[in-house]
């Protein structure tokens, strides 16, 4: 699917008008650790998460995401939102969930893009 498919499925509102809605996603990834994101997102992914500053689109690029959806409605500040516009990268709001984001997509045919982590360093209170 293409961004613009995207954005009709999730209900989503572009927030940058630089971005190429024609750009192919092959999968997708949630997360609000932008550690997880950079661990185990493969490129080409829609990346559905709650954070809206700066960092998640740095993470993104570096990453090679294909968009960032922002969950539940929120709006990003102004320097999230300059920086997507500037690095052409698409940047969506949608009012749902991130749970329910992730079943509208995964219906529709798109696939996990996230690799398995090891969790070695992990201190999950063992």
């Amino acid at each position: 699917m293409n961004v613009n498919e995207l954005i009709e499925i999730i209900d989503g509102n572009l927030l940058n008008d630089s971005a190429d809605l024609s750009r192919e996603i092959k999968g997708g990834c949630g997360a609000d650790l932008m550690s997880d994101v950079l661990a185990s997102i493969q490129p080409e992914a829609v990346l559905l998460t709650g954070l809206c500053n700066p960092q998640v689109v740095r993470t993104s690029i570096m990453a090679d995401v294909a968009a960032i959806v922002i969950v539940r409605g929120k709006t990003p500040p102004p320097e999230t939102l300059a920086l997507a516009e500037m690095e052409k990268i698409p940047l969506i709001s949608s009012p749902l969930g991130m749970f329910a984001l992730c079943g509208r997509l995964y219906a529709k045919g798109l696939e996990s893009l996230e690799r398995p982590v090891d969790g070695s360093d992990c201190d999950c209170g063992q």
